[in-house]
């Protein structure tokens, strides 16, 4: 397969590389090494971003045109997850773009699509999903949080986990079981919820990077109305999916792997020390580095698979395995390059990087947690791509 970018892409790949560098802070990147920047600042900053981008229809740029799209490509739509995680851009799209706009593209009624789409495509709201539960991560389909109809409201019940962003986000894009007597997959439904909703409280979850970007939410009693409910009732599982035919390659941990990689090979030839004291540092450099093309390869093969019509299952999965995994391999390499030093959390004077290494190894801990865990993904490998029995 032939990875080569077209002139027009790698045209993208420069306008997206200059718009960003203008708009981020010179030391942002370094900003988020060293300590998880502040979450408001960083809001802030993804407004100020998502703006930029909205006015080129960059923020959603893979729908169709009459939504506020460009019917970008999904090589397009890599490009520009590439090279915004590079540079830790925020304000790139998150869940709006991601998972709510494809399922009210394809599943909303006239009048969904026409007050939540232009809102989405233009970075006015923020949204978060409120899918994993205490008892059901992995297993989406195991949820356990109830939507009732009463009259023309749904009442909502139940706590959702591991949400991203729901301090800052206005709406939420939740699941929910609306037929506790179904199969599974067929009595879950799907809703936009107004985070100012009553009934909603949200409490930060403090990560082992001393980070609260994660928080559990709490649904006690929501009324929401039945015209939040986005599909037909019962249909939600399958609708969700939808999402996964947009760009999904995981290149966003091979793009980010880069930067770090790059960060220490940096501090590798300005304290030579580094290599001498630790011979094997580089040969683990080159490993991660050779790594790192390995992983460009599985994530820019997605991207290609479905331009030619094929939905990229196992092979997705294969993509974000081997991306997670080498998250965590890049932290470890880097404290072990670093010794005893690597060890200093930031606000020591004497750690190097400000501290930033130690804080992005604990990290690293949850990238084969989050989006899906290393077993299951080897369990959808296995079955789907291997043909192996469950």
């Amino acid at each position: 397969m032939d990875f080569a970018f077209s002139a027009d892409e790698e045209r993208l790949r420069a306008e997206v590389r200059a718009l960003l560098a203008r708009e981020l802070p010179a030391d942002w990147s370094a900003r988020s090494l060293l300590a998880a920047p502040d979450a408001d600042e960083r809001a802030e900053l993804a407004k100020r971003v998502s703006k930029q981008l909205a006015a080129r229809r960059w923020l959603a740029m893979a729908w169709p045109k009459e939504h506020g799209g460009l019917d970008a490509s999904f090589i397009e739509q890599l490009v520009f997850n590439e090279e915004s995680a590079y540079m830790d851009a925020p304000g790139t799209g998150g869940v709006g773009v991601s998972m709510v706009g494809p399922s009210m593209i394809s599943y909303g009624t006239a009048e969904q699509r026409r007050l939540y789409l232009p809102r989405i495509a233009s970075g006015d709201d923020v949204w978060c999903a409120l899918y994993s539960e205490p008892l059901a991560g992995s297993d989406l389909a195991s949820i356990q949080t109830r939507a009732v109809r009463d009259g023309d409201e749904y009442v909502i019940s139940g706590t959702k986990l591991w949400v991203a962003g729901a301090r800052q986000a206005n709406l939420g894009w939740l699941a929910a079981r609306t037929d506790p007597n179904a199969p599974k997959h067929r009595g879950i439904s799907t809703f936009v919820l107004p985070m100012d909703s009553a009934g909603i409280s949200v409490r930060p979850i403090e990560s082992l990077a001393g980070d609260a970007y994660l928080t559990e939410v709490q649904l006690d009693k929501v009324r929401v109305p039945a015209a939040n409910l986005v599909g037909t009732e019962n249909r939600g599982w399958y609708q969700v999916a939808t999402s996964l035919d947009f760009e999904r390659s995981s290149i966003g941990a091979f793009a980010g792997g880069r930067r770090n990689v790059e960060r220490l090979v940096g501090l590798a030839r300005e304290d030579t020390r580094l290599v001498e004291q630790h011979p094997g540092v580089r040969y683990a450099l080159a490993d991660r580095w050779i790594e790192l093309q390995v992983g460009q390869s599985l994530a820019y093969r997605i991207p290609f698979l479905q331009t030619e019509g094929i939905t990229p299952n196992h092979e997705a999965a294969v993509s974000k395995l081997y991306g997670s995994e080498l998250t965590q391999r890049i932290a470890q390499t880097g404290l072990q390059m670093l010794g005893q030093s690597g060890l200093l959390a930031p606000g020591s004077s004497l750690a190097p990087f400000g501290g930033g290494l130690a804080r992005q190894y604990l990290a690293s801990v949850g990238a084969t947690i989050g989006g899906g865990t290393s077993e299951v993904l080897r369990n959808a490998v296995a079955q789907r791509g291997l043909g192996l029995p469950r």
